[in-house]
């Protein structure tokens, strides 16, 4: 039976533009790199799930819809305050129906972000 989570896929027609928004814009860390930014994977620990970004124009598309994704931040307002520089249209953190508070945007593929 499964034994463990693996990875999300995500294939873009822009690969090396995603591949750059996830290290350069978010940090997050290129764990096993593809000079023709195919099969791409992302993550922060070794063999733990990764995000593995490909080519959609090669492999065709690795899912239905896009994704979403949620990800943990130290500071929000200082994470918030970085993002704005670098991504257009971000709009400030917000407080959740649940009480926490939440910053939301979208990649360049249009993959929903959810930093808490």
């Amino acid at each position: 039976m499964i034994i463990k989570y693996h990875c999300v896929n995500i294939s873009s027609i822009h690969p090396k533009a995603l591949v750059e928004f996830y290290n350069e814009i978010l940090g997050i860390p290129i764990i096993e790199p593809d000079e023709n930014y195919d099969g791409v994977s992302m993550g922060f620990i070794e063999d733990a799930p990764v995000i593995v970004i490909w080519d959609e124009v090669k492999w065709g598309k690795s899912s239905e819809g896009k994704v979403n994704f949620v990800f943990n931040c130290d500071d929000l307002d200082r994470t918030y305050a970085e993002l704005k520089e670098k991504i257009t249209n971000i709009q400030p953190p917000t407080t959740a129906a649940w009480g926490g508070r939440e910053l939301t945007f979208c990649d360049p593929d249009g993959n929903k972000i959810l930093l808490l």
